[in-house]
């Protein structure tokens, strides 16, 4: 009995760093998005971001966005790492991206 409660914490304990949320920037993506890569916020409360960002203008701290209606503490906290104000949602991969097309830029005109 013991050994098979062990066993399932311990996959309880491996399984969680698959929930963990999505990078995002909360300035550029839509409700859908949000919704998707954030950890405890749903559609209803993805909208209600995206309300605030159109009524008041771009988060720029996790305090902006905690004025947010569902937006607490805790919600923030867990998803604080994947909260991004500026860039692109996806992080590194657009500057990969613009690097090539700069590449390609330099090599058709040699």
């Amino acid at each position: 009995m013991l050994r098979s409660l062990f066993a399932a914490a311990l996959a309880l304990a491996l399984a969680l760093p698959a929930f963990a949320a999505t990078p995002i920037n909360i300035n550029k993506a839509d409700a859908s998005a949000i919704a998707s890569s954030l950890d405890g916020v749903g559609e209803a409360k993805a909208k209600a971001i995206v309300a605030w960002r159109d009524a008041h203008g771009p988060f720029k701290t996790l305090d902006d966005l905690a004025q947010v209606k569902g937006m607490g503490p805790a919600t923030l906290k867990r998803n604080s790492d994947a909260i991004q104000f500026s860039g692109n949602a996806a992080g590194a991969p657009a500057k990969a991206a613009k690097a090539k097309g700069k590449t390609k830029a330099k090599a058709s005109a040699k």
